[in-house]
């Protein structure tokens, strides 16, 4: 079955996260991705390695189903060889530092001049102005678009999430800009500049918080359970932040993630005020209506808390479900890495790989009916030299040779 992107050739210049996770979901949707590396090859090949002389997982979860060339883009003919490559492909990705690719002697305006019709994606940690020269890792973007002052408890520090908003999180919105770009080409013929930076895709993920900071203008965050209010958003803990009430009930026997978040509806106040043994609650007028259940949520989550302690989360799972009261368990990794469903639904996925055996990675959420995904392992450094410079490019074995010998791949 031909997949939504067939035909469509990208030639990867990412590394680490932000640039692999996008390009991933590419090939993912079908497009030929090459994913150039140096000779020395993506860092991530040899950060964090759990398998001696493999590459490490951070490189394979990151990088499957693409095709890996080298290539020394300082070289004379690596410059040569990377001027056709850009002339063969229909979009670019590049996530290095500000300037770097202009100073390789590729500025957007060559690029336009080899290619016009070429897709060009930059992703970067900030957007032009004071913080452009900065350098970006996946908490500084989480730092400076929202995440960090916004996570947390009340009394406590900023806090990361776990979730790579910075890094994947920028990727997806990656991918968004150059199929837009793509479906304006159709129209067009031109290709054309794709710019996202990790900070501004923070913020965007942080627009919700945004929004409370203006509504700080008009008097207290009624559905924060924070006892005070400053002049900027709080940290509030596990609170939904949204329009019903919800938080994480502790569950037995208390480990570290047994705990189930529940929301509270005004419709599912009855059937769970029966639930935890209080039925008075629901004909109380202190806690019958959200009005006036919103100044004790405090309150509120303890009574929850004080039944929900006394089960195990799949039980108190399964007793608030009945009652079609919105909740979900706390899911650990461990939980998640074997959860059948998941894997059924194709997102925990087994992947053979020649040096490591098999390994566990993500598979795609993007699920398209007439553009169905199989995930195929990522590619040893260098795998496609000869498939892409050779057949492709029609360099012979004799040039080949000398260019490996010269280490300009």
């Amino acid at each position: 079955m031909s997949k939504a992107l067939d035909g469509i050739r990208v030639l990867d210049m990412t590394h680490v996260q932000s640039g692999p996770s996008a390009t991933q979901l590419l090939a993912w949707l079908g497009a030929d991705v090459i994913k150039l590396e140096s000779v020395g090859g993506d860092i991530t090949r040899r950060q964090l390695r759990d398998v001696p002389d493999a590459d490490s997982l951070y490189f394979t979860m990151l990088n499957c189903n693409k095709r890996s060339i080298t290539l020394n883009t300082k070289a004379p003919r690596g410059k040569e060889l990377l001027t056709e490559l850009i002339g063969r492909s229909d979009v670019l990705v590049e996530n290095f530092g500000p300037g770097a690719v202009d100073r390789m002697g590729f500025t957007w305006e060559r690029i336009q001049e080899i290619n016009p019709r070429i897709v060009y994606a930059s992703i970067k940690g900030f957007g032009e102005g004071p913080y452009t020269g900065f350098k970006a890792y996946e908490v500084v973007a989480q730092a400076m678009g929202g995440a960090m002052a916004t996570t947390g408890f009340e009394d406590g520090p900023p806090l990361a999430t776990g979730a790579q908003i910075g890094d994947s999180g920028t990727g997806v919105h990656c991918v968004a800009g150059i199929l837009a770009a793509l479906f304006q080409r159709t129209r067009t013929g031109r290709g054309q500049r794709v710019n996202v930076a990790m900070q501004h895709a923070v913020l965007n993920l942080c627009r919700v918080k945004l929004r409370d900071q203006q509504r700080l203008a008009h008097g207290p965050l009624t559905e924060y359970p924070n006892e005070g209010f400053g002049d900027e958003v709080p940290r509030s803990g596990n609170a939904s932040g949204g329009g019903q009430p919800g938080w994480a009930v502790k569950c037995a026997p208390g480990g570290p993630n047994d705990y189930v978040y529940v929301i509270v509806q005004p419709v599912g106040w009855r059937p769970l005020s029966e639930l935890i043994g209080r039925p008075e609650l629901a004909e109380d007028p202190d806690w019958a209506t959200p009005e006036a259940r919103l100044p004790k949520l405090s309150k509120m989550f303890q009574l929850i808390e004080e039944w929900s302690s006394t089960l195990p989360k799949w039980e108190v799972l399964e007793r608030l479900t009945a009652h079609d009261i919105p909740c979900g368990p706390i899911l650990s990794t461990k939980e998640i890495i074997e959860d059948r469903s998941l894997a059924a639904d194709g997102m925990v996925v087994e992947v053979e790989h020649p040096q490591r055996g098999t390994f566990t990675t993500v598979g795609s959420p993007l699920k398209l009916s007439d553009s169905p995904v199989e995930v195929h392992r990522s590619p040893l450094l260098g795998e496609h030299n000869s498939e892409v410079y050779g057949d492709e490019l029609g360099l012979d074995g004799t040039e080949l040779r000398l260019l490996k010998a010269e280490g300009v791949i």
